[in-house]
């Protein structure tokens, strides 16, 4: 069975929905209505493991919380399974291009691939896709919009002032909180991100179809 249930946030109100055991999905309030299938789901707050992704969405918004541990069940193709997984591997203040991902995931040469991947994660914010922006610093590739992009960026300090105000791209990505600054790819400079943040994700025994 499918649950779901709504939590108001930062950035618009979310709708989680869970399978009953770990969280499958996070929607946000975007341009074309309620998620296909929402009317044969059960809405049912107390299903597992709403309370804990709440709370801890909650303690992210509010700055106390950096890294979510909860149980994730994310449905795709292998290669998508292979670029969400990359995602959790971006910490908190960092961000990394669609080229420096696909150079992660093994396949250099799919950064167009990557970005398509990024677009179809089902489980934004809490699968980061939105620390992954364009070579030349651009905010580009996020299903919630840019604005949302731009205040996830800017909430975890990786924006500077004028960008906050989406008078510019972004040209200028830093790292906070790190003993040791990252290194991010723009205008072709090195990028050499550490990936340290982990994310259990529960993969179900599902065929998958490249």
């Amino acid at each position: 069975m499918t649950y779901f249930t709504y939590t108001d946030s930062p950035i618009g109100p979310l709708l989680l929905r869970s399978d009953g055991e770990a969280l499958t999905g996070i929607y946000m309030d975007v341009p074309g209505g309620a998620p296909s299938g929402l009317s044969e789901w059960t809405e049912d707050s107390s299903a597992r493991p709403f309370a804990a992704t709440i709370r801890q969405l909650q303690e992210y918004f509010t700055g106390a919380r950096r890294e979510f541990d909860l149980p994730l069940r994310a449905q795709g193709t292998q290669f998508q399974q292979r670029a969400w997984k990359s995602l959790s591997e971006i910490p908190y203040g960092e961000t990394r291009s669609y080229g420096e991902q696909a150079k992660r995931i093994g396949n250099p040469r799919a950064s167009r691939a990557v970005g398509l991947a990024n677009g179809s994660n089902p489980l934004p914010i809490v699968v980061p896709c939105h620390r992954v922006i364009g070579a030349d610093g651009s905010l580009t590739g996020f299903g919630g919009g840019l604005e949302r992009k731009r205040w996830l960026l800017s909430h975890e300090g990786v924006l500077d002032q004028r960008q906050r105000h989406g008078k510019d791209r972004a040209r200028v990505v830093r790292a906070v909180g790190r003993e040791r600054p990252a290194v991010v790819k723009l205008r072709n400079e090195a990028h050499d991100v550490k990936a340290q943040a982990e994310m259990r994700f529960v993969i179900p025994p599902l065929a998958v179809l490249e």
